[in-house]
């Protein structure tokens, strides 16, 4: 039997998803949670085979949930379930450990084989994500313009960034202007949103 967590901030979908998985004769829910900074304790209390976390929750999204199950050395494998297709998701995803990619409105039968893969050993991407994936190409931004915009993206100024990393003022707005001119936006509201909008920060 392949023990799973579930972890969707949506309850009346991860309530369905948890009683379909419970149809599979070799598949059984055995936690579920609605918030990312849940899923450790969750996964400390139950050891699941397979996490299927939800990327946008409140809390801690699952990317940062899968990053935090890599670095504390937990067994279980993770697959990811999401709505939106961004490929720097779905490389993010990969560079954290995470085994599979399932678009959320996929049939379950689809999740139940991603679940049996992953727990097998395999990967299991959704054919439309790793395509968006390839053809939107690498991240151009350096982690430290990812930085930028993620700062910025939370509302802090400039002068706050700049004491945060150890920077100027000037050279923060050098490194905002980059970003920008390498996503073909005119402000830094926009250069955040398309950043997002890829995956990137």
């Amino acid at each position: 039997m392949i023990t799973v967590l579930l972890a969707d901030d949506e309850r009346l979908i991860r309530g369905a998803v948890a009683a379909l998985l419970g149809l599979e004769d070799d598949l059984t829910v055995v936690a579920e949670v609605g918030r990312g900074d849940e899923v450790a304790a969750a996964v400390a209390a139950h050891d699941p085979d397979v996490a299927v976390l939800d990327i946008d929750m409140p809390g801690a999204d699952g990317l940062t949930v899968a990053e935090r199950l890599r670095d504390a050395g937990a067994r279980c494998a993770v697959c990811m379930l999401t709505s939106l297709a961004r490929p720097g998701y779905l490389r993010r995803a990969m560079a954290a450990g995470v085994r599979g990619f399932v678009a959320k409105d996929a049939p379950t039968e689809e999740l139940a084989a991603a679940i049996r893969k992953v727990h097998a050993g395999g990967r299991y991407l959704d054919a439309e994500l790793a395509a968006s994936a390839m053809a939107a190409g690498d991240n151009p931004l350096t982690e430290r313009e990812r930085e930028i915009l993620r700062l910025i993206g939370a509302g802090t100024d400039t002068a706050r960034i700049a004491t945060l990393l150890h920077l100027s003022e000037g050279t923060v707005r050098n490194y905002l202007s980059t970003a920008m001119a390498k996503l073909g936006e005119s402000n830094r509201v926009a250069a955040v949103r398309a950043a997002r909008e890829m995956g990137w920060v």
